[in-house]
């Protein structure tokens, strides 16, 4: 057999000038491997021996490091110490980020220490300093895999449409897992299998056609052309992980979701740099307008649409629009602030905030973030919560205490949506909550979604909430080809109505931890 051939070096790619050293302690041999190779063909020097040449040392966690390099050692490192997230955050947007929020410091106890302090400065001064505490503790990362991009829309009530229930009006998004948490969450979120969390994504070496695939999904969506929003949607999925740049529409031949009408685009844009149908919209008021209103947060395409005949062509002008509900009006207030997308490490900050609330509020029980952080991805658009209890009952009533916790101490800030049922055992037990919540020291708006099941159709609920889109509508679909209904409160006979008989997915159910 002909030996492997190693990876050719760019000596001008992303990594160029960068001596390596690499610590395997606590990564998995396969992503190891990826990493080292996507270093070496972008320019970097692997050094099998840390030494005087080394540049950038990357470790998965303090322990590992200190493991495999003395103290001594690490103190006389001229260098930089990143954590892996670094790398894979690079990988995944195809350009160097800074370093300055991924560096890996040692304290007098070798524990890992943040390159910024979190300071909360929140009005409560007992509340501000637990946050404290809890956001300087060693950092985990949960070990739940792949994401992809989650797309939201919304119906003219400010509920987001179901993705996974044409019936349901709220929306959801989410992967299966088990349900064996309550005694054993800290098994599940060990530094030793934190490498499990750090999916491999090629870079988008296609922008240039996934962004503008991506403007059209918006301009549909808004439209309240669901098929083609989808179409494009899937597309997108495919292309932006192919991992080498489209020069010729011979290279996606007989690609999923990649019909004739698609190649045509990828052809146009490849040949101009541009479409001529984005152009077309684009210059359209009427689509530009109703497009524009459609990103705020509570108003759908009917809405959009009435808002443009009333005359109405910009963001100021819905501004003095009595009509508009107190949940569409507050996501015009925070328009802006919706739009700037999470960085994960914040995201992940806030999900120990919960889930240290929650645990005080209602001990034993299961707080997990879902959406495109529990799918991987780099940056967050919200922060999707779903909750339970092991034991099947506790949860019922926690949504308003839990509540009313974050909000004492300025976590939550504005309220859209909040329906309690399972007390009353009504709507599948379901409580939900919709609003919007601050990061630790900051005014800035973030939208964040509470969702609390029974346990007995939790598994449910996390396959819908952390989705993505075209996993969630698939499986839907899938349901419906064997005469079956599927949202996120479980599997029921198509004929039957939400209050027939359940049939539950047993595999769904039972995954072993």
């Amino acid at each position: 057999m002909a030996p492997k051939k190693k990876p050719e070096s760019d000596p001008h790619g992303m990594f160029s000038g960068m001596v390596v050293f690499l610590v395997p302690k606590g990564v998995q041999s396969r992503r190891f491997q990826i990493w080292k190779e996507r270093l070496v063909q972008m320019g970097a020097v692997i050094e099998e021996r840390f030494s005087k040449r080394v540049t950038h040392v990357f470790a998965m966690h303090s322990d590992a490091l200190l493991q495999q390099l003395d103290r001594e050692r690490l103190s006389r490192f001229k260098g930089r110490v990143l954590l892996y997230q670094w790398l894979e955050d690079c990988l995944k947007s195809g350009e160097i980020l800074s370093e300055d929020m991924y560096l890996l410091k040692l304290d007098s106890q070798g524990e890992h220490i943040p390159e910024k302090s979190l300071d909360p400065g929140l009005t409560n001064q007992r509340t501000s300093s637990d946050l404290q505490q809890l956001l300087n503790k060693k950092s985990k990362l949960s070990t739940e895999d792949t994401k992809i991009v989650k797309n939201e829309s919304h119906d003219d009530d400010g509920k987001e449409k179901a993705v996974f229930s044409s019936t349901s009006t709220i929306s959801s998004h989410g992967e299966v897992d088990s349900l064996s948490y309550g005694n054993t969450r800290q098994q599940h979120l060990d530094a030793e299998n934190e490498a499990s969390s750090l999916s491999y994504h090629p870079p988008d070496l296609n922008k240039n056609i996934t962004e503008i695939f991506g403007k059209l999904v918006n301009i549909y969506r808004a439209l309240g052309d669901d098929r083609r929003s989808f179409s494009y949607h899937k597309a997108i999925a495919v292309i932006e992980k192919l991992p080498f740049k489209i020069e010729s529409t011979d290279q996606i031949n007989n690609l999923p979701s990649i019909g004739k009408s698609m190649k045509d685009h990828v052809q146009e844009i490849m040949t101009t740099g541009k479409l001529s149908k984005l152009e077309h919209f684009e210059t359209d008021e009427k689509v530009r307008t109703i497009s524009l209103f459609g990103e705020v947060w509570g108003i759908g395409p009917s809405t959009a649409l009435k808002l443009y005949e009333k005359g109405h062509r910009s963001l100021d002008d819905l501004r003095n629009d009595d009509s508009l509900t107190n949940a569409q009006k507050l996501g015009l207030k925070y328009f802006d602030d919706i739009g700037q997308r999470i960085p994960r490490h914040e995201a992940q900050e806030m999900e120990h905030i919960l889930q240290k609330v929650g645990e005080d509020v209602l001990p034993g029980v299961v707080i997990i973030c879902g959406g495109s952080y529990r799918r991987g991805k780099a940056t967050c658009g919200d922060i999707d919560i779903i909750i339970t209890h092991p034991d099947g009952k506790s949860h019922k009533g926690f949504l308003p205490k839990f509540v009313k916790h974050l909000k004492d101490m300025n976590f939550l800030r504005e309220d859209l949506i909040f329906s309690s049922h399972s007390e009353e055992a009504t709507d599948s037990g379901v409580d939900t909550y919709f609003g919007f919540c601050t990061y630790p020291g900051r005014e800035l708006r973030h939208r964040i979604d509470l969702k609390v099941y029974p346990r007995d159709i939790y598994a449910f609920g996390l396959v819908a909430w952390t989705g993505n889109d075209v996993l969630n509508r698939r499986l839907r679909l899938q349901a419906e080809s064997k005469g079956f209904r599927l949202d996120d409160t479980g599997l029921f006979p198509a004929t039957q109505g939400s209050g027939g008989k359940r049939v539950w997915l047993k595999r769904m159910l039972t995954v072993s931890s």
